[in-house]
């Protein structure tokens, strides 16, 4: 045997990690420390118990990371929390389920849960329990979130009114552009500096909602994070859930100059690529003062993109996402 306290096990067949494997490399991580959570991750224990606050409703979330290994683990939770933080929750339990690869060993097995841990912490959430295993049948790792919040009320999009007004915060394509500059950076380095690509790497950072959906659930009817098919896709979705048109300038929807500068030479739609990281809120317009200006205190961008329109008594098209074609294009497309 090795020594349990310094060192990884390293040749992993299918199935569990040993019991001292899994309190070493993935119970030690439990995020943020939440008094609730009164029975959470341990060997043994098949379900996290959780004494809710009375008055609060439940919002729960699920999404995986399929694939990635680096930076899979901080993506898992900012997905996850998202998506709680557009119904305007607050992100508290995380369980996660792990299916890897015996390739990726004990070692890659802490990488993973290392990031959640240090994510979770930033974000108040405590990981709550989930499951962790090896298994021959996939040759990348399988990552599963799922995610409770608190919420101090509901928001339906049934409550969307003709004449309410769309707000989106930072700018359009944060998500899309920051993988293109990672993955095809030679796509950009005809028409941008070193300097620009690095500013583009660095919106990857930028891609949690939680800051402004924080200060706009109080004065939001609801809210969406967009992802795949982008502004477009998440106006779309929107229109569909509440029945209504959208009156958008596209002029005023927030598109950063590189990304504008991108879309003119590689040739893409910048409203149709994902855009994790910005935020849609649809407010009463007698709210919309208040809140862009508590969103500029908190250094916050945000635009008024539209408004909410007649009844749609036509079906939205279908998102058209960017960002897959973009990763296949050839540098001879870059015009």
């Amino acid at each position: 045997m090795i020594d349990v306290d310094n060192q990884f096990e390293k040749e992993l067949p299918s199935g569990k990690l040993s019991p001292a494997a899994l309190k070493r490399s993935v119970l030690s991580y439990r995020g943020f420390e939440r008094s609730e959570l009164l029975i959470g991750p341990g060997v043994g224990e098949d379900a996290a118990v959780i004494r809710w606050p009375e008055g609060k409703y439940m919002v729960f979330a699920s999404d995986p990371i399929v694939g990635a290994e680096s930076g899979a683990g901080r993506l898992l939770v900012r997905i996850n929390a998202n998506d709680i933080a557009s119904k305007g929750g607050e992100p508290a339990y995380l369980a996660v389920t792990l299916v890897l690869p015996p390739s990726v060993g004990e070692e890659g097995a802490a990488r993973i849960m290392r990031e959640i841990d240090e994510e979770c912490r930033a974000e108040g959430i405590a990981v709550a329990g989930g499951h962790t295993e090896f298994n021959d049948r996939y040759d990348r790792p399988v990552i599963m979130g799922a995610l409770v919040g608190c919420a101090d009320r509901v928001m339906r999009a049934s409550d969307i009114s003709q004449g309410d007004v769309l707000i989106v915060t930072k700018h359009i394509g944060i998500e899309g552009m920051s993988i293109v500059a990672a993955d095809r950076p030679e796509l950009l380095s005809p028409f941008m500096s070193e300097g620009e690509i690095s500013q583009v790497l660095s919106w990857a950072e930028m891609t949690s909602v939680l800051p402004e959906s924080r200060i706009l659930r109080k004065y939001a009817k609801f809210m969406h994070d967009p992802t795949e098919g982008g502004f477009s896709g998440g106006l779309g979705e929107i229109c569909t859930l509440c029945g209504l048109r959208a009156e958008v300038d596209e002029s005023c929807v927030p598109v950063h100059r590189l990304t504008k500068r991108a879309a003119e030479k590689l040739g893409f739609d910048p409203l149709r690529l994902i855009a994790s990281g910005a935020l849609l809120a649809v407010l009463p317009e007698d709210s919309v003062n208040a809140a862009l200006a508590e969103l500029k205190g908190a250094g916050i961008d945000a635009a008024v993109a539209g408004r909410m329109g007649a009844r749609l008594d036509y079906p939205t098209p279908e998102p058209k996402e960017e960002l897959w074609r973009l990763l296949k294009m050839g540098k001879e497309n870059v015009r």
